[in-house]
């Protein structure tokens, strides 16, 4: 067996401080982690669609706030939950300064919070 590798957990490389890889988390995700709820993949669909319709109802500059925040408006796991956050508070505010037309995203950004558990 001279000169098989066999890896379990992570892994550290380290060749004399010249193309070390760092650590290797040979890890999977457990069954069912990461696993999007259906209910909260319709109600971010449903955010989008309505941030698109505000956006043009909107100043250039919360347009933009808006344009920036959209990359995060995910159910996606890979997206960092702060990032998330950060994104539908950002949302929020412009559709708090809007009035009765921004109610309806202020509604469903509130009952994301809520799916998100926060």
């Amino acid at each position: 067996m001279s000169g098989d590798n066999y890896y379990f957990g992570d892994s550290v490389t380290m060749n004399g401080g010249i193309g070390n890889t760092g650590i290797v988390k040979n890890q999977g995700a457990a069954d069912g982690a990461g696993a999007v709820s259906p209910a909260l993949l319709e109600a971010v669909e449903e955010l989008r669609r309505l941030v698109e319709a505000l956006r043009e109802q909107v100043p250039p500059a919360s347009a933009q706030a808006i344009d920036d925040s959209l990359p995060a408006l995910t159910a996606d796991a890979t997206t960092a939950p702060q990032e998330r956050h950060r994104a539908l508070m950002a949302i929020a505010g412009v559709a708090a300064t809007v009035g009765a037309v921004g109610q309806p995203v202020l509604d469903l950004v509130n009952r994301i919070l809520g799916l998100l558990g926060g």
